[in-house]
């Protein structure tokens, strides 16, 4: 299976909830290469780099936060860029 790079903005209760924490700790979990990021209006970005089966382990991983509550999800594949570490952004 071929590595894949996906960007991704998250609505809903995403911020304050530790889901940037929650992301870093799931995509050295899943091998997954990227950054999370909070932006000022309230959403999440995120790019992830990795096998589209771990993407989606460390989506799902992220989505079971105790107070994470995505309600809505932008996707879009990018070019690949290889990474080699998964940071939190400010």
């Amino acid at each position: 299976m071929d590595k894949v790079r996906k960007h991704f903005i998250f609505y809903g209760d995403v911020q304050g909830v530790g889901f940037r924490y929650r992301a870093y700790h799931a995509a050295r979990t899943f091998n997954v290469t990227g950054w999370v990021r909070n932006l000022s209006d309230g959403t999440v970005e995120m790019e992830a780099e990795g096998l589209s089966e771990d993407i989606d382990s460390m989506l799902l991983y992220v989505e079971k936060g105790t107070f994470v509550r995505i309600e809505n999800l932008r996707v879009k594949d990018i070019p690949l860029k290889n990474g080699y570490s998964f940071e939190i952004r400010d």
